[in-house]
């Protein structure tokens, strides 16, 4: 395991590096001059030539870009991803306050994929082609054909104005994560329905639960320790994915229900052109993306005892 873990660990540097040298290059190739647009105060000042001069040289942007990289990168490490021109403070410490409440809604949506999906598509598989399978299937397509952002009209139109149950936006308590959690996850639990469905007919229909069953085991002990563990791999890879990727998926979200979380701080710092905040962004949802599905590369070694089997002989 721990050479198996050192081993994916050292195949995800380049990639790192990769993902900071795309987040640099967005204050270089992107429009406007970084140090005008920190000067101008969103269109309020007109700063004159040597005050642009000055702040580009205190900026380093009079440097060549390789030097700037490796400061930028430097400075990275530390943790300081530079001050944001429209709030003026530090990039850090804004996402470390905006961070917990995205990640407050991220988890309460795998949660609750996690969930209905592997739930609602276990008890397709059981009872396939009956009557409740084939609703299943019709309610995962109406999950994934259904747009979040009209979703979530339709439930702020039903819930907050006309049964006033539940908040239309905001930060809170669960009353306030109900809705958005819902939205953010709807399409993911269609998916997790069909794929989790589909993995668990193939094994009930393999030679070993036939042999388990003919053992005189029970059904359920049958379906969750042996079908569903198998089928495993397929359902985590597409959550693990999902959750990866729910930093970024959850910037409508945000903006719709009015959650201060990092998404709707990059959807506002587009506005205004605030590169350091979006370089913050792209860093933090890169990597996030790369440390869960390091992640998940690990946990298959859990699950797949092939894998464990490779990794022996490899070490060996």
């Amino acid at each position: 395991m721990l050479w198996y873990s050192i081993k994916r660990t050292v195949q995800v540097i380049p990639v790192l590096l990769g993902i900071t040298l795309i987040s640099f290059l967005l204050g270089i190739l992107c429009r406007g001059d970084p140090a005008e647009i920190a000067l101008n105060a969103g269109g309020s000042y007109s700063p004159s030539g040597e005050e642009i001069l000055l702040v580009r040289k205190q900026m380093g942007l009079d440097r060549p870009y390789h030097e700037q990289y490796l400061r930028w990168l430097l400075g990275v490490l530390r943790g300081n991803l530079g001050v944001s021109f429209r709030t003026k403070v530090p990039v850090a410490e804004e996402i470390a306050l905006r961070l917990p409440v995205t990640l407050k809604l991220s988890l309460g949506s795998l949660a609750l994929t996690v969930f209905l999906g592997i739930w609602w598509g276990t008890s397709m598989a059981k009872r396939q082609d009956s009557p409740g399978d084939r609703i299943g299937q019709w309610v995962s397509i109406l999950f994934l054909s259904v747009p979040g952002f009209w979703c979530a009209i339709m439930l702020i139109s039903l819930f907050s104005e006309t049964l006033h149950l539940l908040p239309s936006g905001g930060q809170g308590g669960l009353k306030h994560l109900m809705m958005p959690v819902l939205v953010l996850s709807l399409g993911t639990i269609g998916t997790t329905m069909r794929l989790t469905r589909a993995c668990m007919i193939r094994e009930l229909s393999l030679q070993y639960v036939l042999t388990a069953r003919s053992k005189g085991l029970a059904d359920r002990i049958v379906l969750l320790r042996h079908a569903l563990r198998n089928s495993l791999i397929p359902i985590v890879t597409l959550l693990g994915n999902y959750f990866g990727s729910i930093l970024g998926g959850a910037v409508i979200v945000e903006s719709i229900f009015a959650i201060n979380g990092i998404g709707k701080f990059a959807l506002d710092s587009i506005a205004v052109r605030d590169y350091p905040a979006l370089q913050g962004y792209v860093l933090l949802t890169g990597t996030t993306f790369v440390a869960v599905s390091l992640g998940i590369d690990l946990l298959y070694y859990g699950l797949n005892p092939q894998i464990r089997f490779e990794g022996r002989a490899e070490a060996t």
